[in-house]
């Protein structure tokens, strides 16, 4: 099976490269940095170190608690982090600097892997989530590399999509050191699938275990006293393609009864950028680019949230957070960067990526569930921005929930000290 798969993976290449560059006609970063997908990364990293990858944006803040503590426990090891994505580069970059090394994970091909591996010599292998790529297992396992999938989520459809692998996945799961998974669903998944039960610790997830640095702190502060609007502030985060228009209408409904209420728009792919501003232009909206860096003027009804980056800080100035990714079937993204800043919580149904999350949050009524509609989206906005204090107690109540399941990072640096104990 993993044969077929490889060669499957290398007839593929030349559509590889038409997708790179039809992304990188919307976001040029697709088009910098070929040879690190195919491994070629000397002289950018640090071998004999740790390795974290993080496919993406979300993986990559779930990572830093996790990062930032290795660098504490473990200064004299080297930690190169790869991701998939420019944007996830971007976070990187942003968020942790020159004190880690970053390129992009190569194509799960043979001869990449190894000539990354080679390159890298990690001592750890830490692969945030579920990315199962059977050749960098197979060969982190014949290398007696340990490997960890650090957080690991399993839903019920992903699971009975690997089960049509057959023992297929039960091989390659028997090859990785350790799943961590976030919770007691998750880890039954992977032991159907034939996950050794010894090779399965349940840890909670680590993206309870997010805190505000203190460069967030003082930036949300600085917003504060650069925007002193005394004004409600809807943010709705992460947005895809089908959310904005639904977003849109229900606002501009809402600006009949609220009109001083200031919306923060911010799209989850900066190749969306100017399709959304588009749509909040043939709104007759007014609105600025927060690109621009101007700052919001009373008139002012819509902030188009258009940088990277920035979007813990946006939380920390807003009343109420829809978060996207929900009201569209992509999932949601992760609820638990508003509950830090003690706001109420509005999704779709559809996250199915964040479902123990979403679950704990709605039973803690932290969180409110909307149809996909904008008769849906103003209903509850409406509601919220008429009573304060059922407001209030719901943000408290969704940092509640954030604060009471705070642990697992304690419990997945134990599992990685086992690792890497015997190998200072």
């Amino acid at each position: 099976m993993q044969i077929l798969y490889t060669i499957l993976l290398y007839l593929l290449q030349p559509f590889v490269w038409l997708r790179l560059l039809w992304r990188s006609l919307k976001a040029p970063a697709y088009r910098k940095r070929w040879l690190e997908r195919y491994g070629f990364c000397k002289n950018k990293v640090k071998p004999n170190g740790i390795l974290v990858h993080a496919v993406s944006v979300g993986e990559t803040i779930a990572a830093i608690p996790l990062i930032q503590a290795l660098k504490q426990q473990y200064p004299h090891l080297p930690i190169t982090v790869t991701t998939m994505t420019p944007t996830g580069s971007e976070r990187v970059k942003s968020l942790l600097g020159d004190s880690v090394s970053h390129v992009y994970l190569p194509y799960d091909l043979p001869c990449a892997i190894h000539r990354f591996l080679k390159t890298v010599q990690p001592k750890l292998v830490i692969i945030m989530e579920t990315e199962l790529w059977p050749n960098i297992i197979s060969q982190c396992h014949n290398k007696n590399i340990p490997l960890i999938i650090a957080n690991a989520r399993l839903s019920e459809r992903s699971a009975n999509r690997y089960r049509k692998l057959g023992s297929a996945i039960s091989y390659l799961l028997s090859k990785i050191s350790t799943i961590a998974a976030q919770n007691k669903q998750d880890g039954e998944r992977f032991i159907s699938l034939g996950l050794p039960p010894d090779h399965l610790t349940v840890t909670g997830s680590i993206k309870f275990d997010i805190e505000l640095t203190e460069q967030q702190q003082q930036k949300i502060a600085t917003l504060k006293q650069q925007w002193p609007l005394n004004r409600p502030i809807f943010i709705a985060a992460s947005t895809h393609n089908g959310e904005d228009e639904i977003i849109l209408t229900a606002f501009q409904r809402l600006l009949l009864k609220h009109p001083d209420l200031l919306l923060i728009i911010v799209p989850r792919h900066p190749e969306r950028f100017k399709t959304v501003e588009k749509l909040i232009n043939d709104c007759g909206l007014n609105y600025i680019n927060r690109s621009s860096g101007q700052t919001p003027a009373k008139q002012t009804q819509v902030i188009l949230g258009d940088t990277m980056g920035e979007l813990i800080e946006l939380y920390g100035i807003a009343n109420i957070a829809f978060v996207g990714g929900s009201l569209v079937e992509h999932g949601g993204h992760n609820p638990l960067e508003p509950a830090l800043h003690h706001i109420p919580i509005i999704s779709g149904k559809h996250f199915f990526n964040f479902k123990v999350i979403g679950e704990q949050l709605i039973s803690a009524q932290g969180m409110q569930v909307c149809q996909s509609s904008a008769d849906a989206i103003y209903a509850t906005i409406d509601a919220l921005l008429n009573n304060q204090n059922n407001r209030q107690q719901m943000g408290e109540n969704a940092y509640q929930v954030l604060k009471q399941n705070q642990g697992a990072l304690g419990r997945l640096l134990a599992i990685i000290n086992q690792y890497l104990k015997n190998k200072d």
